[in-house]
């Protein structure tokens, strides 16, 4: 299996390789917003990040909970002011 780097950025051929699925299956993804990715020369380009999230949802939710954390944090401080 290939190595996902988080920082690399994938065009949807790339993508689709390495999440094993079929041409119609990623467009559907992309027109449904279940994958994120910009638009550059009329072509999608997509995240490693976002791949990962795919593949890993523990990752996601963990990711979701730090942030909430800190959000929560953040806010408490700005509310003493």
């Amino acid at each position: 299996m290939q190595e996902i780097k988080p920082l690399a950025v994938y065009t949807t051929d790339e993508t689709r390789d390495v999440l094993r699925i079929s041409d119609s299956t990623i467009k559907r993804m992309l027109k449904k917003g279940l994958i994120r990715a910009n638009k550059v020369g009329g072509q999608y380009r997509i995240m490693g990040k976002e791949i990962l999230r795919l593949v890993s949802p523990e990752l996601e939710k963990e990711a979701i909970s730090s942030y909430q954390i800190l959000k929560k944090k953040i806010v408490n401080k700005i509310n003493r002011w």
